[in-house]
């Protein structure tokens, strides 16, 4: 016999987003607060990399991820906002599941693999939110996020690419042995 499952309607927090521009408010601090912990975290990766190919695509992540930083700062000052941070739940994890990565693999290619795959859970995230608040900057009209934003995604999507190609080049088949 199946259990009968009671779905409810979650109720609103007080400070709740009550329209799209708050949305986009609340998104932005979120991907803020998680961009600045991944360029904390991001040296960790380099340093656990042997690859000298993921080590130079994590150190010219790093130089973008703080350019990341600095779009969002520009993005919340033309909103006449102070940039403002706000725990993302979502990066935390995936950080998380990195660390665990690093510490659950040996020196070598297979940890570098392992690393591929954390830093591309990371990608597809930061892909998915950049793309929509780039659609909710562009239905607000706020140009210069607009721009910002997709200068950002279009370097995230690059990235993904980078490691894809070092996955599938080379470190995929060390990492069988």
């Amino acid at each position: 016999m199946e259990a009968k499952t009671t779905l409810k309607k979650e109720p609103a927090k007080k400070n709740a987003a009550k329209d799209l521009k708050d949305l986009f408010e609340d998104s932005l601090k979120d991907i803020y607060w998680a961009e600045k912990a991944l360029v904390k975290a991001l040296p960790s990766m380099q340093k656990n990399a042997t690859d000298e190919k993921l080590k130079t695509a994590i150190e010219k992540h790093i130089t973008e991820t703080q350019m990341h930083v600095e779009r969002l700062e520009e993005c919340f000052n033309s909103l006449g906002k102070k940039a403002q941070a706000k725990k993302c739940d979502a990066m935390q994890g995936l950080l998380d599941e990195g660390k665990s990565i690093m510490e659950e693999t040996e020196p070598g290619a297979i940890r570098d693999v392992g690393i591929i795959a954390a830093a591309q859970k990371v990608e597809h995230y930061e892909i998915s939110t950049y793309g929509t608040l780039a659609a909710y900057a562009k239905v607000l009209k706020e140009e210069v996020c607009l721009k910002n934003l997709l200068a950002t995604l279009d370097e995230e999507k690059k990235c993904d690419g980078t490691l894809t190609k070092l996955a599938d080049t080379t470190l995929n088949s060390k990492a069988r042995s």
